[in-house]
């Protein structure tokens, strides 16, 4: 007995062939991409500006400054909450630009009959 596919699913060597050079087109894509999102850098402010931070696509951290100001050896809590905060808000920025960008590249992969396969 032979199994009846839905019109687009499976067709044969040609419509194999277009959806493998559809996904090393988009893993080439998704390379270039990577490597772009890598060398990016984000600032990031925390505490109302009384820190700032250099951040890249690696999520290697490059630079700090402190406002001075904002250094109490009586409070070294409320630095380190600042800190903290501009820490998180720099992995979050970088990581959400990440995943919106790559997701445009991978959100157009079309492959009849098998949806999010990405």
């Amino acid at each position: 007995m032979k199994a009846r596919l839905p019109k687009g699913v499976g067709g044969g060597p040609t419509n194999m062939q277009g959806m493998l050079k559809q996904a090393q087109k988009m893993q080439e894509d998704m390379e270039a991409l990577q490597a772009e999102l890598d060398t990016r850098e984000y600032d990031i402010t925390a505490g109302g500006g009384v820190v700032s931070l250099k951040i890249n696509g690696k999520l290697e951290i490059s630079s700090i400054a402190i406002d001075p100001e904002i250094v109490d050896p009586d409070d070294v809590e409320t630095l380190t909450d600042i800190l903290t905060a501009a820490f998180n808000e720099a992995v979050k920025k970088v990581t959400t630009t990440n995943n919106e960008e790559m997701g445009q590249i991978t959100g157009s992969l079309n492959i009849p009959g098998m949806p999010g396969l990405f």
